[in-house]
């Protein structure tokens, strides 16, 4: 009897063993296909660069020292610098927010589509997703170049730039959020019978609530820093100030400085606050949002 009961042990051990080898293998093969790759494109991007990675390498702080030794010298001159950003700076938190404001509705809208479970029509569950995968596959710079060629420079083109992509994001994100949550009141509402969107209203939405907030803070975050970047291609706000800062070169280094720390100052601060309003949703108290 023993060697019976062994036999299926070994032979399950064995096929364990076995798809391990072969997992390794395989993990192995891609992390070798990686590594060429990398260094391929390593070889092909440096002959292209004009001046050569490795020979340029010694020379990697000679920029940010001219900006520092220009701002040290001129600090004088820093809080004016700080104070004329400020408009800027405000203009790329309004494109954030406004930007996470619509994409977290729309994506909520998606999400529940695109959910199992809870969509009213579930042949068209892979439509929706394919939706999301799209919108969350373009960056948020191609979309901007395209709406700055059509309507022009400013915050408008960045706003819906940045709200595209938001949607795809969160939608996936909420999806999964929306997989976890129970469906027992669903189920008590629609027995009684409470039409699609009472269900969602009254029994999807109160238990999920939380961590979508939780998430679309996490979102307006990556926000501020993507709309900031895309003032580098003529979407307004704090980065089209820091782009014209540096393109001006020498004489103008203190004023990008001035940027750079309201940038980071700015960035540092909105990471505390979502980070502890977060553990609030998280913990409910205090204690809690400290650990």
């Amino acid at each position: 009897m023993a060697d019976l009961s062994a036999a299926p042990l070994d032979a399950t051990r064995a096929h364990y063993l076995a798809l391990t080898r072969q997992r390794r293998l395989y993990g192995g093969i891609m992390l070798l296909v990686f590594v060429l790759l990398m260094a391929s494109g390593f070889g092909i991007a440096n002959d292209r660069n004009a001046g050569g990675f490795l020979p340029g390498l010694p020379h990697i702080l000679d920029f940010p020292a001219e900006v520092m030794s220009e701002a040290w010298t001129k600090r004088a001159n820093l809080p004016d610098h700080l104070k004329n950003a400020l408009p800027a700076l405000v203009e790329t938190i309004n494109i954030a927010a406004v930007a996470t404001l619509f994409g977290a509705f729309f994506a909520i809208l998606l999400s529940m589509l695109a959910t199992r479970g809870l969509a009213p029509w579930p042949r068209l569950i892979p439509v929706f997703r394919r939706i999301m995968d799209l919108m969350r596959a373009v960056p948020e710079i191609v979309i901007a170049l395209v709406l700055i060629f059509v309507l022009g420079g400013g915050p408008v083109p960045a706003a819906i730039a940045i709200a595209f992509h938001t949607v795809g994001a969160l939608g996936k994100l909420f999806s999964e959020v929306n997989e976890n949550a129970d469906q027992k009141p669903l189920e008590g509402l629609a027995s009684v019978g409470a039409i699609w969107p009472q269900r969602m209203l009254l029994g999807l939405i109160p238990q999920v609530a939380p961590n979508w907030f939780s998430y679309a803070l996490l979102r307006f975050e990556i926000n501020i820093r993507a709309s900031a970047i895309l003032g580098f291609v003529g979407a307004g706000g704090i980065g089209y100030e820091l782009k014209n800062a540096i393109s001006w070169g020498q004489g103008k280094f203190d004023e990008a400085a001035a940027v750079f720390i309201l940038l980071f100052l700015t960035i540092v601060f909105f990471d505390q606050l979502s980070s502890y309003v977060r553990n609030r949703l998280t913990y409910g108290s205090d204690k809690g949002a400290g650990k």
